[in-house]
């Protein structure tokens, strides 16, 4: 019983040897040589082209295009192809893969609902989505003071990011008989003493961090320098700060 087991284990261990040796002729004189041999082109330049494009001229030039990803982007254009792997140039294999990496455009966001609310709201609103708070103009209204009630754009409009946004603020019945001072750019303790003079007063200070201006310097305002305010009405400030929160010149 011993023995037979015994030769049929090394029959086995013969039959996985032989079988080895097989396959490994079969890599080196079958496989390989194949491989080798097969024709090599040079793969073509599709950066720039339309998608449709890029793939016809890849498939007629005997290569398998595959789409990756498609990324916003601002140099190339929607639809477009703004990367390739292999790059255009290389010497590869007939049938290859290349990879596509496709030009979603320009990102656009849509303008936000900013009729009824603040101007500091809607500065706000605005940021969130990578849009900036234009002009804002005051005029007398049956609105509600300090309450948007026109936007440049309507609400749901596509705008590329970083667009400014231009809003109309009610001033109440009656408007002003003072011109608001231009602040921005000075110190806070300037824009107080002006604000006096010009018998104004502070409203709220939103500080904002920023590595290149010195702290408390005025960056915006609300309402903006020309507006008309009556005596004693208030303006709000956008303040800097540094980045460890110090709030101190």
């Amino acid at each position: 019983m011993k023995n037979l087991l015994k030769s049929r284990f090394i029959r086995w261990l013969i039959y996985i040897f032989a079988a080895l040796v097989l396959f490994i002729i079969l890599i080196d004189d079958v496989i390989m040589p194949w491989y080798v041999s097969e024709p090599e082109t040079t793969v073509p330049n599709v950066i720039g082209m339309k998608e449709t494009e890029a793939v016809n001229l890849l498939q007629d030039s005997s290569f398998d295009p595959i789409i990756i990803d498609t990324t916003f982007g601002e140099v190339y254009p929607a639809g477009t192809i703004f990367l390739q792997k292999p790059k255009a140039g290389d010497v590869v294999k007939e049938g290859r893969n290349i990879y596509l990496f496709v030009s979603g455009g320009e990102q656009v966001v849509e303008v936000p609902k900013l009729i009824g609310k603040s101007v500091l709201d809607a500065k706000f609103s605005l940021e969130r989505i990578g849009l900036v708070l234009g002009k804002v103009t005051r005029l007398t209204s049956d609105k509600p003071q300090d309450m948007i009630f026109d936007q440049q754009y309507a609400e749901g409009t596509e705008l590329k990011k970083g667009m400014k946004v231009n809003i109309t603020v009610s001033a109440g019945k009656g408007g002003g008989t003072i011109s608001v001072p231009n602040l921005i750019g000075k110190s806070l303790t300037e824009a107080l003493e002006i604000l006096s003079d010009s018998s104004l007063t502070l409203g709220k200070i939103n500080y904002q961090p920023s590595l290149t201006l010195l702290p408390n310097t005025i960056i915006d305002q609300y309402p903006s320098s020309g507006n008309k305010l009556n005596p004693g009405q208030t303006v709000d400030l956008f303040v800097t700060k540094s980045e460890d929160g110090s709030d101190k010149e």
